[in-house]
Protein backbone atom coordinates (compact mmCIF):
# COMPACT_ATOMS: atom_id res chain seq x y z
CA UNK A 1 0.00 0.00 0.00
CA UNK A 2 1.15 3.25 -1.29
CA UNK A 3 1.20 5.88 1.54
CA UNK A 4 0.33 9.19 1.17
CA UNK A 5 1.92 12.54 1.62
CA UNK A 6 0.16 15.42 3.68
CA UNK A 7 1.23 18.68 1.62
CA UNK A 8 1.91 19.99 5.29
CA UNK A 9 3.76 17.48 6.33
CA UNK A 10 7.04 19.36 4.25
CA UNK A 11 5.83 22.75 5.07
CA UNK A 12 8.22 24.78 7.27
CA UNK A 13 6.89 27.42 9.78
CA UNK A 14 7.06 31.14 8.73
CA UNK A 15 9.72 31.57 11.32
CA UNK A 16 11.97 28.87 10.51
CA UNK A 17 12.20 30.15 7.03
CA UNK A 18 12.94 33.60 7.99
CA UNK A 19 15.59 32.26 10.28
CA UNK A 20 17.16 30.29 7.49
CA UNK A 21 17.06 33.71 5.32
CA UNK A 22 18.68 35.98 7.78
CA UNK A 23 21.47 32.38 8.72
CA UNK A 24 21.74 32.77 5.05
CA UNK A 25 21.92 36.88 4.73
CA UNK A 26 24.70 36.71 7.54
CA UNK A 27 26.93 34.49 5.92
CA UNK A 28 26.90 36.20 2.91
CA UNK A 29 27.33 39.67 4.75
CA UNK A 30 30.57 38.57 6.30
CA UNK A 31 31.95 36.29 3.00
CA UNK A 32 31.31 40.17 1.57
CA UNK A 33 32.95 42.03 4.11
CA UNK A 34 36.01 39.45 4.52
CA UNK A 35 36.56 39.36 0.50
CA UNK A 36 36.55 43.68 0.85
CA UNK A 37 38.68 44.02 3.30
CA UNK A 38 41.29 41.69 1.89
CA UNK A 39 41.05 43.94 -1.17
CA UNK A 40 41.21 46.71 0.63
CA UNK A 41 44.63 45.38 1.89
CA UNK A 42 46.09 45.98 -1.29
CA UNK A 43 45.56 49.60 -1.20
CA UNK A 44 47.58 50.26 1.81
CA UNK A 45 50.04 52.60 1.49
CA UNK A 46 53.06 49.77 2.83
CA UNK A 47 51.91 47.02 1.02
CA UNK A 48 51.60 49.84 -2.38
CA UNK A 49 54.99 50.68 -1.81
CA UNK A 50 56.14 47.13 -1.01
CA UNK A 51 54.94 46.43 -4.67
CA UNK A 52 56.14 49.40 -6.33
CA UNK A 53 59.95 48.50 -5.04
CA UNK A 54 59.61 44.79 -6.20
CA UNK A 55 57.54 45.60 -9.53
CA UNK A 56 57.92 49.52 -9.69
CA UNK A 57 60.30 49.94 -13.42
CA UNK A 58 57.35 47.00 -15.03
CA UNK A 59 54.87 49.26 -13.92
CA UNK A 60 56.09 52.14 -15.51
CA UNK A 61 57.05 50.28 -18.47
CA UNK A 62 53.55 49.07 -18.81
CA UNK A 63 51.79 52.06 -18.36
CA UNK A 64 54.49 53.65 -20.86
CA UNK A 65 53.99 51.30 -23.44
CA UNK A 66 50.08 51.19 -23.38
CA UNK A 67 50.30 55.01 -23.63
CA UNK A 68 52.23 54.48 -27.12
CA UNK A 69 49.77 52.27 -28.07
CA UNK A 70 46.67 53.95 -27.56
CA UNK A 71 47.76 57.25 -28.42
CA UNK A 72 50.32 56.76 -32.18
CA UNK A 73 49.16 52.62 -32.95
CA UNK A 74 45.80 53.31 -32.69
CA UNK A 75 45.54 56.09 -34.91
CA UNK A 76 47.46 54.82 -37.66
CA UNK A 77 45.91 51.69 -37.88
CA UNK A 78 42.69 53.71 -37.62
CA UNK A 79 44.08 55.59 -40.48
CA UNK A 80 45.02 52.83 -42.68
CA UNK A 81 41.97 51.26 -42.16
CA UNK A 82 40.32 53.96 -43.29
CA UNK A 83 42.25 54.94 -46.48
CA UNK A 84 42.33 50.50 -47.13
CA UNK A 85 39.33 49.47 -46.55
CA UNK A 86 36.43 52.18 -46.22
CA UNK A 87 36.18 55.70 -44.85
CA UNK A 88 34.26 55.06 -41.86
CA UNK A 89 37.13 53.55 -40.43
CA UNK A 90 38.97 57.43 -40.34
CA UNK A 91 36.67 58.29 -37.89
CA UNK A 92 38.10 55.80 -35.23
CA UNK A 93 41.36 58.13 -35.15
CA UNK A 94 40.20 61.05 -33.36
CA UNK A 95 37.73 58.39 -31.00
CA UNK A 96 41.12 56.71 -30.22
CA UNK A 97 42.35 59.70 -28.30
CA UNK A 98 38.64 60.64 -26.79
CA UNK A 99 38.16 56.92 -25.47
CA UNK A 100 40.73 55.90 -23.02
CA UNK A 101 41.09 52.33 -21.95
CA UNK A 102 43.94 52.51 -18.99
CA UNK A 103 41.24 51.92 -16.85
CA UNK A 104 40.76 48.26 -18.13
CA UNK A 105 43.82 47.63 -20.03
CA UNK A 106 46.64 48.33 -17.57
CA UNK A 107 45.57 46.61 -14.78
CA UNK A 108 44.82 43.57 -16.68
CA UNK A 109 48.24 43.33 -18.13
CA UNK A 110 50.01 44.52 -14.88
CA UNK A 111 48.08 41.05 -13.14
CA UNK A 112 49.40 39.14 -16.31
CA UNK A 113 52.70 40.07 -15.01
CA UNK A 114 52.53 39.78 -11.85
CA UNK A 115 51.23 36.15 -11.99
CA UNK A 116 53.87 35.40 -14.46
CA UNK A 117 56.84 36.57 -12.53
CA UNK A 118 55.22 34.71 -9.97
CA UNK A 119 55.35 31.59 -12.02
CA UNK A 120 58.70 32.48 -13.08
CA UNK A 121 59.92 32.59 -9.76
CA UNK A 122 58.52 29.07 -8.61
CA UNK A 123 60.24 27.55 -11.48
CA UNK A 124 63.47 28.70 -10.25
Amino acid sequence: MKHECDPDEYAVSASSALSTAWGKIKNFCRWAKNRISHKLEHVKPSNLIDTLREHGLALVVIIVVWEIIEDVLFPLLFIWMGNTIHPVFLAGAPAAWLICLHWLVVPITWSFWVKFKSKVKKDE
